[in-house]
This record gives structure tokens, sequence and C-alpha cells, in this order.
């Protein structure tokens, strides 16, 4: 399962000096719901996660643990002087054993991958790869 998720507005400030710290914590918080994290990565303004789901438990119950969790843990790090929060709600994506090698090295590359596409490009792209309907009015909560 790849999941995707962006910081609320879309604000670039997953910074440098703690981004790889937040990935990790972020894949431990997956694994204490009891599924196996295979790779966390992403870039200032999202993150991506991609695991295997656990049977007894719902996507949505895993990303509500690991996004409140993990936006306290930022908070309470005092990485930013301004308080963190994740968008609400989440994009979920899951794909056959054949192409984990594949979504593998999409993760893994996200700095390279975000030089050429922003966020939302590449959020559309798979929207539109999986067939999913959606209207671009309640994709993103934007400043007021």
């Amino acid at each position: 399962m790849q999941t995707v998720f962006a910081v609320k507005y879309r604000r670039a400030i997953i910074k440098e000096h703690f981004r790889k710290e937040l990935h990790a914590v972020v894949g431990n918080l997956i694994n204490e719901t009891g599924c196996k994290t295979i790779i966390v990565n992403g870039v200032d303004d999202h993150i991506h996660c991609f695991f295997s789901l656990k049977s007894s438990i719902s996507l949505s119950e895993v990303m509500k643990s690991v996004k409140a969790k993990s936006s306290k843990w930022v908070n309470e790090s005092g990485f930013l002087e301004e308080r963190f929060e994740w968008q609400r709600g989440f994009g979920g994506f899951s794909y056959s054993q054949s192409a984990i090698s594949n979504v593998y090295k999409y993760i893994q590359n996200q700095e390279e991958h975000h030089k050429k596409e922003n966020f939302k490009a590449e959020y559309q792209k798979l929207l539109k790869e999986f067939e999913i309907e959606y209207n671009e009015n309640y994709w993103f909560e934007d400043l007021i």
C-alpha cells in the first residue's frame, strides 16, 4: 500500500534538518500498528509511505494514528517555530507484488522527481492512473 499526504496548506516546512528523522518516525509508527514499512520518503511539502497493510486494521486507522502521532512528534521536538499539521485526508494506492520494486524506486527518488513535477501534478497523475474520480475543489485545503 502506498499512501501520500501533504502538510496542511501544502506549506514547504518539512526541512532537511529533520526530514530523515521524520521519515524514520513515520516508518516506526506504521510498524507499531502491526503493518510492515517498506520505505518512507518525501520532500518539503508531502510524504509517501509504502508498506504492507495488516489484514486486521483499516488503512484509515493506520493513517489516523501515523498522522496524529507524527505531527505531535514534530511539534514537541521544536524543529519549527510554527505549529505543524498534516492536511486532512490522504491518498491510498495498492499495487501488485510485481510492482513493488518500481514503487520503491519511485518513492526513493522523490527529491529528483520533484525537480521536474510539483506535488499537485504528481497527485493528479496518481488519481488518473488508478482511475479515481475526483473534484479538484476538494483536493487540498488552501490558505484563507
